[in-house]
């Protein structure tokens, strides 16, 4: 797992200035965001100041089990984090266990190493910094105050740039998730829905060469998972060591408020049902990239950059819609209705048909290769801060 490498104490200097772009925010999202502003300069020609603020280095916090449709690791040129590919996945109920012949591969990948490529591919600045708040368009953090016309916010589900501050759990629509991270290894990337596990939601086992990533996720956040994600892992013959719990929005919020742009938990931009939020965080991030850069250049308003990005997230509603319902009628099945269900799943037409529209919800031909960066980083120029 990685460790804490923030700075701290009297290295923690003062932060100001005024930046084009403020990106608060450094994970799935916010890198995907910065990506698309590499090489990005002003209607002068010169370059845009863009600066990424979060908490915590690049990579040092791991966020998810870190699965993902290879296709999309592909696409960003990140397979130098692959760790291992899975063309069917088994699905577990009490009654039986299905495998699925996907129609595409999903792979795991390590979290650190994406961020680290993925960050590679940008070249704004960064700051390792709490994001506390903002006033119009001031950024307040815990080492001082920063500004720009363009704030993005990429800092996950307590939406920490909007307005209010009514979004918590458990009363919040978020779906609670606990896995364990013992060393092993396996073939099968594997999915449990079974009431004794958890009464709403499932239980997963994702291999990643070496360590196995072990988890149970409950669309009620009132239940708590710990000591089904501990008999899970025991089960399969593992130890629960390396614990990792994160809240998961299972509902799409606006993308755009009182002149912020919102990307990835921050702005719901995470499957229902799946829980699928990595390449999701890639496809908005991308999408609030290059409406951002065309601000730069004043090829549009900020206005204008704020509409088009709230109606093309708005513009995927009704798929997160009907994924929700989803999540809502899965857990009512009665088992041999279960059952039934998951068989059908067993008709390879059926299959492609299924997780083709699936993938189409944020297909990876939509990232297009990386723009062209200004200079090459320094190896620790993505840790700097």
């Amino acid at each position: 797992m990685p460790q804490r490498a923030t700075k701290r104490g009297v290295q923690r200097t003062s932060l100001s200035g005024d930046y084009d772009v403020l990106i608060c925010g450094a994970s799935f999202a916010g890198l995907a965001v910065a990506r698309e502003l590499a090489g990005a300069t002003r209607a002068d020609g010169s370059p845009a100041r863009v600066l990424m603020l979060d908490r915590y280095q690049i990579g040092e916090r791991q966020t998810s089990a870190c699965g993902i449709p290879t296709a999309w690791l592909e696409a960003l040129d990140l397979m130098g984090s692959h760790r291992q590919t899975f063309d069917e996945l088994l699905v577990h109920t009490p009654r039986s266990a299905t495998r699925w012949r996907l129609p595409w591969t999903l792979s795991t990948f390590d979290y650190p190493e994406l961020c680290h490529l993925l960050a590679e591919q940008s070249d704004c600045d960064f700051e390792t910094a709490k994001v506390q708040g903002r006033t119009g368009h001031t950024v307040h953090t815990d080492r001082g105050d920063v500004s720009a016309p363009l704030v993005v916010d990429a800092l996950g589900w307590r939406r920490i740039l909007a307005g209010d501050d009514g979004f918590q759990p458990p009363d919040a629509p978020l779906s609670r998730g606990l896995e364990v991270h013992p060393g092993g290894s396996g073939e099968d990337l594997a999915i449990w829905i079974d009431r004794s596990i958890v009464p709403a939601g499932y239980g997963w086992s994702f291999p990643a060469r070496d360590e196995l990533r072990i988890g149970v996720g409950s669309f009620d956040p009132r239940f708590h998972v710990k000591d089904n994600t501990v008999k899970l892992a025991e089960d399969l013959g593992t130890e629960a060591i390396g614990y990792q719990g994160n809240w998961i929005p299972h509902k799409l919020r606006p993308a755009v408020e009182d002149e912020v742009f919102f990307a990835g938990d921050s702005a719901g931009h995470c499957l229902p049902l799946t829980a699928e939020g990595i390449r999701t965080a890639f496809y908005f991030g991308i999408a609030c990239g290059r409406e951002l850069r065309a601000v730069v250049a004043e090829e549009q308003s900020r206005e204008e950059a704020l509409h088009r990005y709230g109606s093309f997230s708005a513009s995927h509603e009704w798929k997160f819609r009907w994924m929700l319902r989803a999540q809502q009628w899965v857990p009512r099945l009665a088992p041999r209705a279960l059952d039934a269900m998951i068989r059908t799943q067993k008709v390879q037409r059926v299959v492609d048909w299924t997780f083709g529209q699936y993938l189409r919800i944020a297909p990876p031909e939509y990232a297009g290769p990386a723009p062209s960066r200004r200079m090459q980083r320094s190896p620790s120029a993505a840790a700097a801060g």
